[in-house]
């Protein structure tokens, strides 16, 4: 199993945070849900798109930002936000097996204050005029690379 953390802040849409849990159950990872979300956690659509994972996938819910901190802090964790504001590609990060990485609001990203107590800002490179690549997407190419690095042989 890995160390590795996917964090979610206040997500809005449930079919991808439940495609998140599916995926890090299946990869070994650790949820995090710093709320409040935008559903209700217990929506039929988040069970819908984590199926029966969501039972192995090892979920930590926090009752905001400032809890998360705290719980990290006492941890040493670094933070790893995927932003579109980053310069630096996800590719050219050399991970720690213990990284949480940090994916923002489908609808909003994350606000500055937690944009700043990243370690690191990491980007997904796109073609020019688009917007973003779906978070759950997202989570699968970035907690890819790091266990390719970390993880796998």
């Amino acid at each position: 199993m890995s160390n590795i953390r996917i964090a979610l802040y206040q997500p809005d849409i449930p079919g991808n945070t439940g495609t998140i849990l599916r995926l890090a159950a299946c990869l070994g990872a650790g949820v995090d849900i710093i709320e409040p979300a935008g559903f209700d956690i217990s929506d039929r659509n988040l069970k819908r798109a984590g199926m029966d994972y969501i039972a192995s996938a090892a979920l930590v819910r926090h009752v905001n930002w400032e809890r998360f901190e705290g719980w990290r802090a006492t941890t040493g964790r670094r933070l790893v936000l995927a932003s579109t504001k980053a310069a630096l590609p996800y590719t050219k990060v050399e991970y720690r097996p213990d990284d949480i990485l940090l994916f923002g609001r489908e609808s909003a990203g994350v606000p500055d204050h937690v944009h700043d107590k990243a370690d690191e800002r990491v980007l997904i490179p796109m073609v020019e005029g688009q917007r973003s690549i779906n978070v759950a997407m997202s989570a699968a190419m970035i907690t890819g690379e790091v266990l390719r690095q970390t993880f796998w042989p």
